[in-house]
């Protein structure tokens, strides 16, 4: 999935499987089935439909992706709640930026793994000038897309 300078990553696979053995705070996944559905799935950028197997883990993506960089994100390292389907994914479907319909936190990083802002995004339309904007300063290197409401990670968008 892509817009024009950017590219938005799901939890990848693999990653998901790990998850739901032992998550990163060191629980097992606790699978349960989604009655009414709705819940933003991490694994494939959509939300649950009802009656879904799915599971609540704890998921720390700047220190995973720190490790993939050798970046030390230091106190900025933090882990929280996502929801992912139970038994597999086959991942997003389409291209585009998912869970938009709602007040976003754009959180930039630097290539060491720090904080260097976020933005507030109200609408849809203003998600794909505000990862531009934060692309546009070489010092970013990947943007958590999070919810308001929450503070949870929604996902992960790197450079193009």
């Amino acid at each position: 999935m892509s817009t024009h300078t950017s590219l938005v990553r799901a939890v990848p696979p693999q990653v998901v499987k790990d998850l739901l053995a032992r998550d990163d705070a060191g629980r097992p996944a606790v699978p349960f089935t989604d009655g009414e559905g709705g819940a933003p799935l991490r694994c494939c950028l959509r939300r649950s439909r009802p009656r879904e197997r799915i599971a609540l883990v704890s998921y720390a993506p700047l220190r995973r992706w720190a490790a993939a960089t050798g970046a030390d994100p230091g106190a900025y390292d933090e882990q929280g709640p996502v929801f992912v389907h139970a038994e597999g994914c086959a991942g997003p479907e389409g291209d585009g930026l998912p869970f938009t319909s709602a007040h976003r936190v754009l959180r930039r990083y630097s290539a060491d793994g720090r904080i260097l802002g976020g933005r507030l995004v109200h609408a849809p339309e203003d998600f794909t000038p505000a990862l531009r904007e934060a692309f546009a300063d070489p010092a970013v290197a990947l943007v958590h897309v999070r919810a308001v409401e929450y503070g949870c990670f929604l996902y992960e968008v790197r450079r193009g």
